[in-house]
């Protein structure tokens, strides 16, 4: 796995001002893609200072990728797991001869892959689309198979494109002008291919001149609303304030949400949703200030295959994102005596501070300048931790769900049903509805 600059990140220009310069939400990089036969992707675990592109050649790559956060967000997994099998396929898998062999071994990839992490049941449904189509294909030879698969996991990358734009402009739909949102963590261009869902939804109403402000909360304790979503809406000029997560009540109280939109990591049967840490809170605050909650997120979100969020698997993360921040950060040393020091550190390999307590800090170099990745602690050494990276909305307080195929609206019950012919995956296989296939 190699990086370079997010400078150098492929940027939609479909729509453009007249100057020639992209506008809106097309002012931002692209996330994930395929080129020169390996997996390229924005480093999203050291944005907004550092902007890095990781290029992944083999699967164990993007495996590392999602497992440390590089990329992240429902979609967006989806896809990665997606050109984690192409990549596999096109890079690793070049001495199999025999076609039984091959999709053993991709049934471990697969495996693997949807192992990273527990939550997104978008990750399943990537890497096992990838699995259904090698056995509905296994007549065709070795070498055209594993073309058909990385042209699929290219073709997933434009569809989720095209799900978020037309999920963006359902959602603007129920926005009135002059509109005042909070959105939670990031389920911007970042968490999918590209363009977004719920900031997808703020991206369309916002060319259509809906939006007034949006509020954004900083989510700990990784802090994409923060490093992420912040930076998603200030390149596309969308006016925004970032707040902390325990403001939120206090705004609400005082008339300044008119509408709250998140995204989602897996939406059970019955509509309870999954999605960052914090969002129930915010369910539960909007339900009582009677503000419109609403959850922005593709079909392939939707698990039928567990009938309400109590099935849904909750990953708990590393404690250290609790008791520490993470940082990162390029800088010109500020001397030139301070350069030379900086240099002579650098200029075998990175340098690696030691320091008690855990704190960590590693010194690079970056073109010119250099650069800082550090963590330092700011609670007690060894104090008990409890870091679940997710929690569960229930249907009867989530106002609608917005999809790219519609806005969903609960039934007299309380309860949600999905349209036909939604593809919707779990961990046990891949499912249609109403038909196993």
């Amino acid at each position: 796995m190699t990086d370079k600059d997010i400078q150098d990140a492929p940027q939609d220009d479909s729509s453009q001002n007249t100057a020639g310069e992209p506008v809106g939400a097309d002012r931002l990089p692209r996330t994930i893609w395929w080129e020169d036969d390996s997996v390229r992707l924005i480093d999203q675990s050291r944005l907004p200072l550092v902007g890095d592109i990781l290029q992944c050649d083999t699967h164990e790559g993007v495996c590392w990728a999602i497992k440390g956060m590089a990329v992240r967000g429902a979609p967006a997994l989806g896809v990665a797991a997606a050109l984690g099998v192409a990549v596999w396929a096109q890079n690793e898998a070049g001495e199999i001869e025999e076609m039984q062999q091959f999709l053993d071994e991709m049934g471990k990839v697969v495996e693997a892959i949807t192992q990273t992490r527990p939550t997104a049941v978008n990750l399943f449904w990537g890497a096992e689309r990838m699995l259904v189509l090698a056995y509905d294909n296994r007549d065709l030879s070795l070498s055209e198979l594993r073309a058909l698969i990385v042209q699929e996991a290219k073709n997933m990358v434009a569809e989720d494109e095209a799900r978020n734009r037309a999920l963006g402009l359902h959602g603007a739909e129920l926005l009135e002008p002059g509109s005042k949102i909070l959105t939670h963590c990031n389920a911007g261009s970042l968490a999918t291919a590209f363009f977004g869902t719920a900031l997808g939804v703020i991206f369309s109403a916002h060319e259509q001149g809906k939006i007034e402000h949006v509020w954004v909360d900083e989510t700990r304790p990784v802090m994409q609303g923060a490093r992420l979503t912040a930076w998603e809406l200030m390149m596309a000029g969308v006016p925004c304030a970032l707040i902390t997560d325990n403001m939120s009540a206090s705004i609400m109280r005082g008339g300044g949400v008119d509408a709250i939109v998140v995204g989602a990591d897996r939406i059970a049967a019955n509509g309870d949703t999954a999605n960052k840490i914090g969002t129930y809170g915010l369910a539960v605050l909007a339900k009582q200030h009677n503000i419109p909650f609403y959850i922005a997120a593709p079909t392939s979100t939707v698990d039928l295959t567990i009938g309400s969020g109590d099935e849904i698997p909750i990953e708990e993360r590393d404690h250290d994102e609790v008791t520490g921040v993470t940082w990162s950060a390029v800088l010109e040393a500020p001397s030139a005596e301070e350069t030379r020091v900086f240099d002579a550190l650098t200029k075998e390999s990175a340098h690696e501070f030691g320091f008690g307590r855990g704190h960590k800090l590693q010194v690079s170099r970056k073109g010119g300048s250099f650069q800082f990745d550090g963590w330092a602690r700011i609670a007690p050494v060894n104090v008990p931790v409890f870091n679940p990276a997710f929690d569960v909305t229930p249907a009867e307080f989530i106002t609608a769900i917005i999809t790219e195929r519609g806005v969903i609206r609960p039934d007299a019950s309380g309860s949600y049903e999905f349209p036909l012919g939604a593809i919707c995956m779990g961990s046990g296989g891949l499912h249609e509805l109403g038909q196993t296939t």
